[in-house]
């Protein structure tokens, strides 16, 4: 374990993680705020030097200064969302499914995966007036699911969000048992057999970090989820807390009581409804 994870998993570094992240929701983002100033110098020199150039097409203007993107890489291809968001249509493409419902996956990156080659229907208890060809939003609490969506589809995907089910932060109503509900839902959309992409955080300790999420321990979702709702688990995979993504785990004993060893990132199940 690296020293600054040890350092943010002592209470010093869960207290200033937390004075971070307040600030972050009020604009104010530090380490943004200190690149900016280490990297004005150079933005000077950069605009003195162009505004020498002796241009006749083009009014130079220096009302836009981006002063982050050199230090950044060309794209980012790791970290949770990038690693589920693909690997679960590629998963969703081989099994061609006669239909696919999603839950709560974000739109611009899962949802724009699929629909590239097939249909897609989206619940979110969020509005969502965009229309878009192969995209179908449907407004709807999956806390309390109508009728008319029982044994609805053969697949359906929920990629990191029924940890936020029941703590309020979309106008979801209030309840601590919002993720039970909403697997309960899920698991009443499916038909018989059908099948369950399925992710959320992982790590120890379990918890509810209010209002962002829950980190689920890796025994509850074993336990609780899977074998209360009678799930055959098909495939496991998970990004850890670097970012790296690891692909069909054999889950054993002692990755399933420690959480693969992480302290929060991301569990990726596929799975089957009994």
């Amino acid at each position: 374990m690296s020293s600054l994870k040890k350092f943010l998993l002592s209470r010093p570094g869960r207290f200033l993680l937390t004075i971070y992240r307040y600030l972050v929701q009020f604009g104010f983002i530090p380490l943004h705020f200190l690149g900016a100033i280490k990297n004005i110098g150079w933005y000077i020199r950069d605009s003195i030097h162009i505004k020498k150039a002796k241009l006749t097409e083009f009014k130079i203007t220096f009302n836009h200064p981006c002063l982050h993107d050199k230090e950044e890489d060309g794209g980012t291809a790791k970290w949770d969302y990038f690693h589920q968001d693909l690997l679960i249509a590629q998963k969703i493409y081989k099994a061609n499914s006669k239909k696919h419902v999603d839950v709560g996956s974000r739109v611009d990156g899962f949802v724009a995966h699929v629909a590239s080659f097939r249909p897609i229907e989206v619940f979110d208890i969020r509005k969502n007036y965009n229309q878009v060809q192969n995209i179908t939003f449907i407004q709807g609490d999956l806390m309390q699911l109508d009728s008319k969506y029982e044994n609805y589809c053969d697949s359906i995907s929920s990629l990191h969000a029924i940890e936020h089910f029941g703590l309020g932060r979309y106008w979801d109503s209030l309840d601590i048992n919002g993720h039970l509900k909403g697997l309960k839902s899920i698991t009443s959309m499916l038909k018989k057999w059908g099948t369950f992409y399925f992710s959320v955080p992982i790590g120890n300790p379990q918890r509810i970090e209010f209002n962002a999420h829950r980190v689920f321990s890796l025994r509850y979702l074993m336990d609780t989820c899977i074998n209360l709702y009678t799930y055959q688990l098909k495939d496991f995979s998970y990004v850890d807390d670097q970012g790296i993504l690891h692909i069909n785990i054999a889950l054993d004993e002692k990755l399933i009581k420690n959480s693969c060893g992480c302290n929060y990132w991301c569990g990726i199940f596929e799975l089957q409804k009994k």
